[in-house]
Order: C-alpha cells, then sequence, then structure tokens
C-alpha cells in the first residue's frame, strides 16, 4: 500500500496535476490545486482526491 499523505504534502495526480494536502480523510485528501496544465476546471481550486490516486512529490 502506498504512503497516506499529510496536511501540507504536495501531491501529483492525474498525471500532471499538483496541489498541497489540505486535510487528509479516512479514504481521501483535500487538495489545493497549484499546477493545473489541463483543461479540467476546479470549483475554487480545490479537489478531493482518493489514496489510490495521487503520488507524493518529494
Amino acid at each position: 500500500m502506498a504512503a497516506t499523505a499529510n496536511i501540507g504534502d504536495k501531491i501529483i495526480f492525474q498525471g500532471k496535476i499538483e496541489g498541497v494536502v489540505r486535510k487528509v480523510n479516512e479514504n481521501s485528501v483535500i487538495v489545493g490545486i497549484t499546477k493545473n496544465p489541463t483543461d479540467i476546471v476546479f470549483n475554487g481550486d480545490v479537489t478531493v482526491v482518493n489514496h489510490k490516486n495521487y503520488k507524493i512529490v518529494k
């Protein structure tokens, strides 16, 4: 099982989108988007990402 992110960790998801973890839930994290080179629009630049769907940026 992959490591779970902590508040303040930088993560990458959907291959290109980067963000900073704002809150950690049991099955997901709430992320503030910092870099989005895709056409996906996030309301308020915040989204929820399941723990299975991100990687922690070192």
